[in-house]
């Protein structure tokens, strides 16, 4: 991570098909804090975006079947989530188009990763809180924004505690992820009290009171015994 820099745990949707550079990507920006999603092309990220959504994408322009350019222009015609696009095609004229189409930097192949991370840096700085991406993110039926701490299911607002949201906002994030209760315990912390494992228990199974059809059989927090919870979209 950059000296001085925070990622705040973004997650970074990850386009890129070249099965030798994108895991040396993921693997940086990982440890750097990121929380990052790699897919080979364009409608596995649509896929993930209708599922998680993404804080920022780093796009390649040269993809199989549907290309960079023509994923960044549908993105921007539904959402305004920044854009970091990269390509071993470095001529003006594609920076231009990319620019034009909404991507908000662009970056030539061959690169360094820190400067990949310090372009990330500086583009979520300058996009927090812009437009529609500050409404938050999708995560199945659920809308979650982080910054007003507020949260629907199927258009319903949810009302919901501070350690409640906290827990669905950190566990929607990563759909599938097993949690141990050692992991969840910031999320029931408050006002430097202290909490034991138990509490996320206790937390859990008042979420899901008011998330679950059926909080005897849940559909979304999932008991994985032994171990903790997982974030599950049916």
């Amino acid at each position: 991570m950059l000296q001085g820099q925070t990622t705040t745990a973004a997650r970074i949707l990850l386009v890129e098909d070249d099965e030798g550079l994108a895991p040396l990507v993921r693997r940086h920006l990982t440890e750097s804090g990121f929380s990052v999603d790699w897919v080979p092309d364009a409608p596995a990220a649509d896929a993930r975006l209708r599922e998680s959504g993404a804080d920022l994408i780093v796009l390649d322009l040269m993809l199989p079947g549907e290309d960079g350019l023509s994923f960044c222009r549908r993105v921007r015609r539904d959402r305004d989530v920044p854009i970091i696009m990269v390509t071993a095609r470095g001529q003006e004229a594609d920076r231009i188009l990319g620019l034009k189409l909404g991507a908000d930097d662009y970056l030539p192949k061959p690169f360094s990763l820190w400067e990949l991370e310090a372009r990330i840096q500086a583009v979520l700085r300058r996009t927090v809180g812009r437009g529609p991406a500050s409404q938050g993110r999708q995560a199945g039926p659920f809308a979650i924004d982080a910054a007003g701490r507020t949260a629907t299911l199927h258009g319903r607002p949810l009302d919901l505690t501070r350690s409640e949201f906290d827990l669905l906002e950190r566990m929607s994030r990563e759909p599938g992820r097993v949690f141990t209760r050692d992991q969840l315990l910031d999320c029931v912390r408050g006002g430097g009290t202290d909490a034991f494992d138990r509490a996320v228990d206790t937390h859990v199974s008042n979420l899901r009171r008011k998330i679950e059809p059926d909080p005897k059989a849940p559909r979304f927090l999932k008991t994985v015994w032994g171990v903790g919870y997982r974030f599950d979209l049916p």
